[in-house]
């Protein structure tokens, strides 16, 4: 299903439902008194004989009209007090509301967006048609309409204000976003038998190089002559060979200098290779590319809105298989880097792939920071739950930058600490660094940060970001519904980090 979303001052002479607001005072909103009056009370009767209905945030009142009215229906959307609303809970609020016009199976709708609030009343239309457009996505491509299903295929959306074109502007800025947002999903909940290192990159530049984004696939021969010996590791027990892809957003129009650099994790499927993950929930391992999904999906969304800043994305992308071919506990890998890894463990894989990444964008691009971001840890789960991403930062702006993006965008980040002890217990006896730490599983999000970090050059602003636990919705991995997504992927790190680019100077 499609929405479709107009802004203008005057509503449409007919729609299925008209939505609006209504605060915590359940006075009746000025955009429906005249309608009210028309109909002889009949709104102003509902709201004081409704006890459900307080007017408290996100919550929604049905109402069906009488036959001579503009609409069928009424759905008033309640937005708590006016004077707390923030971006956030609009965009929550319009979550809500696309549920609960969902069930109406209806065509058009006019939303009435002016209200008394703390926001602007652009900013608010803006902002509760992308809580709506965020919570419409869905996975359905491998699901057969069913025959009685009369859901209809697209929605018109007309939002009346009396900034129109001003919240029309605010809205195509958020429309980008929700794009890369969805792509983001759309890579992490295909399946793995068609999403795959080479399937991967293609998708990659016939998304993104009609929108300006100039691509780059590093194939397995170049990787190999390249001596990207650790990611060649990861993935050299798949028919599957890897690859590497780097996407550059030249938004400066100038010869770039010191671009803003974002590596993710793109393992397409994970089964844990010789050190075999346990059978039960290895289906959920199709995420574990999750980090390069938000790269991806950042990249488009600054395409999209024509950003002017340049932005260099890589993701490393292989699948982790055990064959005959596989790499070994015990083998000693040498990176790009020069460094050479221990591998203790096959199922530490991701670190890996991403020091090849980390060290290639710093050897060519010299950025000004990197941040990546890589389903790592199932010890971040263990520490955070699906609430929080773990951020391990070594620069104090950096880590700003990303806290308030991640307050305004309601992606929470928690700071996670970066210690000699933990650089100690990944220090190898036979060689540079040890792919599991000698203390075994305690601290296991923060020896990995650890690893990470010795392939950041020494006073390079860096930030790793593990989304093991907020990468997805349901099944092993907290909610199975939200306001802003259904159960599956959540595309998390597209909006954080669009908000971060935006802020950063």
């Amino acid at each position: 299903m499609t929405l479709t979303f107009k802004f203008s001052k005057n509503p449409p002479k007919s729609v299925d439902a008209l939505i609006a607001i209504c605060d915590s005072s359940k006075k009746l909103p000025e955009t429906l008194k005249t309608l009210d009056k028309e109909l002889k009370g009949y709104i102003t009767d509902s709201l004081k004989n409704s006890d459900a209905f307080e007017g408290k945030a996100k919550q929604s009142l049905i109402l069906s009209l009488p036959k001579n009215a503009l609409a069928k229906n009424l759905v008033l959307i309640g937005i708590g007090e006016h004077k707390k609303l923030t971006t956030l809970a609009a965009d929550n609020i319009g979550g809500k509301l696309y549920m609960a016009l969902d069930g109406l199976k209806i065509k058009s709708a006019a939303l009435f967006s002016d209200a008394k609030s703390a926001l602007d009343g652009d900013m608010l239309a803006a902002h509760l048609a992308h809580g709506m457009e965020l919570r419409s996505y869905k996975f359905d491509k491998y699901r057969p309409k069913k025959d009685d299903d009369k859901t209809p295929k697209n929605i018109t959306i007309n939002v009346i204000t009396d900034l129109a074109t001003q919240a029309k502007k605010q809205f195509d800025h958020l429309h980008s976003v929700s794009s890369g947002v969805f792509l983001a999903r759309d890579l992490v909940n295909e399946v793995p038998n068609v999403l795959y290192p080479e399937s991967y990159a293609e998708i990659i530049k016939t998304e993104l190089t009609p929108l300006g984004v100039k691509v780059e696939i590093l194939d397995a021969k170049k990787m190999e002559k390249m001596g990207m010996g650790a990611i060649m590791a990861v993935g050299q027990g798949s028919i599957r060979p890897p690859c590497m892809v780097i996407m550059s957003w030249n938004g400066s129009g100038q010869k770039m200098n010191k671009p803003l650099g974002f590596v993710g994790k793109g393992v397409t499927f994970d089964t844990g290779g010789i050190s075999l993950k346990p059978g039960e929930g290895m289906d959920e391992m199709k995420l574990d590319m999750g980090g390069s999904a938000a790269v991806v999906g950042l990249i488009k969304s600054l395409a999209l809105q024509n950003a002017k800043k340049d932005v260099v994305g890589i993701v490393g992308l292989a699948e982790n298989m055990p064959s005959h071919n596989a790499y070994r506990p015990g083998d000693v890998i040498k990176s790009y880097s020069g460094k050479h890894v221990e591998v203790l463990n096959t199922d530490a894989e991701g670190r890996l792939v991403l020091a090849d990444c980390l060290t290639y964008i710093q050897e060519k691009y010299d950025p000004a920071f990197v941040i990546d971001l890589a389903t790592l840890t199932g010890a971040i789960i263990v520490a955070l739950a699906s609430e929080f991403s773990g951020v391990f930062v070594n620069d104090d702006k950096l880590w700003d930058g990303l806290n308030e993006a991640g307050t305004r965008t309601g992606e929470k980040v928690w700071r996670m600490p970066l210690d000699e002890f933990y650089r100690k217990n990944v220090e190898s006896d036979i060689g540079d660094v040890r792919n599991l730490a000698k203390n075994g599983r305690a601290g296991g999000a923060c020896t990995a940060a650890a690893f990470i970090e010795a392939f950041i050059d020494e006073g390079r602003p860096w930030s790793h970001i593990d989304i093991a636990g907020t990468a997805m919705y349901g099944g092993s991995y907290g909610k199975s519904e939200f306001d802003l997504g259904p159960k599956g992927a959540t595309g998390v790190g597209v909006r954080l980090l669009e908000e971060f680019v935006s802020k950063w100077k």
